[in-house]
Formats: structure tokens, sequence, C-alpha cells
């Protein structure tokens, strides 16, 4: 805990697995944005934490490192557009009232950010932790700075589901596949529990050697 991360040695690492042997510029870009933001303001936490939060970007964003907006269309009219097809073909069957159909203000609360934010009390409860006015502007959870503070807070506090990373890794725990329910119950945990794992062997640099 606490020491710079070797991030030549993280990058070397990741581009074999999980990445498949190449790495584009906005995935590196993506990733130095979350490295940056740990080690500002979470560097003396337990370093599995940073390794999850990876995986859960890895597998939320699919596998672009950005922020993305459900259905990772270009723009939300379009993503409306895709969630209403879906809809209407009765592929979201778990969906009970359109969320992401525009209100009387025109704001769509459809999914956002690193992990995907949707619903518009999960957009105020996220404005107060933040401080970031995500109600009167909800399309901000598309900006990296702003991503990067609903992933790291929603995920240190628990605020997505109530479970928070340090239920799943603390001196006593490890628990890559159960960690999953900090953003959507069971869903590919053991996918991405593995993610997890190849992130923490990256992070620990020369230390995992041996």
């Amino acid at each position: 805990m606490g020491m710079a991360i070797d991030r030549r040695f993280f990058f070397d690492h990741i581009r074999a697995a999980p990445f498949g042997g190449m790495l584009k510029q906005p995935q590196v870009d993506g990733m130095s944005a979350i490295l940056d933001r740990w080690e500002r303001t979470m560097a003396a936490q337990d370093e599995r934490w940073l390794a999850y939060v990876l995986a859960t970007v890895y597998h939320e964003t699919a596998r672009t490192m950005q922020p993305v907006r459900e259905t990772l269309a270009d723009s939300d009219e379009r993503a409306v557009a895709i969630l209403e097809e879906a809809f209407a073909k009765g592929r979201l069957s778990w969906v009970k009232t359109p969320y992401w159909r525009p209100d009387e203000d025109g704001k769509s609360w459809l999914g956002r950010g690193f992990v995907q934010l949707t619903h518009r009390r999960n957009y105020a409860a996220m404005s107060d932790i933040t401080g970031i006015d995500l109600v009167a502007a909800p399309e901000r959870a598309m900006e990296t700075e702003t991503a990067l503070s609903i992933l790291f807070e929603g995920m240190r506090r628990g605020s997505f589901t109530g479970h928070k990373l340090a239920d799943y890794f603390n001196a006593s725990t490890e628990d890559w596949a159960g960690a999953r329910k900090i953003v959507n119950g069971m869903d590919r945990a053991e996918q991405i529990g593995g993610y997890g794992r190849l992130f923490h062997a990256a992070l620990r640099g020369d230390r995992g050697r041996g």
C-alpha cells in the first residue's frame, strides 16, 4: 500500500492480458487517469481495490477504458433509440419503467460513465456524494473527471448496491468474484474477478515476482 505504481511494468503486463497484445491510446489515457486519481486520493488504500476498479471499468466500458453511454452509442439520442427498440422486442424484460425516456425537462437518465449510472434518483444521490450537480447536467457523467469521482466514490462507499470494496478486500478477505456485488449482483462475477487478478499482478510490479 502507498507505493508508487511502476507504470511501465503495469502497461507492459496488461497489454498481454487482458488486452490481447495491443493497447490503443484512449485505453492508455483512460487507465492513466484512473491511476492518477488513485495516487492522488487513495494511494494508502488496499491495492486490490484499484485492481478491482480497473477490472470493473474494463468490463463496463467494453474494454475502451473511457466513459461510455449505455449501448455504447455516440449520442444520447442514439442510445435512447437502441434501448427503445430492445425494450419493444422484449429484450429488456427486467425493466419495469423505461428510465431512458426523456423526462418533462428533456433529460434522459440512461447509463453513463465508467460504470453505468442510471435513474434520476441515482444521479441525485451521486450529486450529493461528489458535489457535482448531475441532476442539472446528467451528461457530465461522461466527463472523465466526473466519471472518476462517481466510480471511486461509488465503489468505496457502497453507493451503487450497498456493497463496498472494503467488504471484499481487507486484512482477512480476498473475494474477487463476490466483489461483483459492488456494482451488479453476480453478473459475470468470475470473469470480472479474473480480470481483477490480472490487473493486480500488473500493479504489484516487481513485488509480484519470485
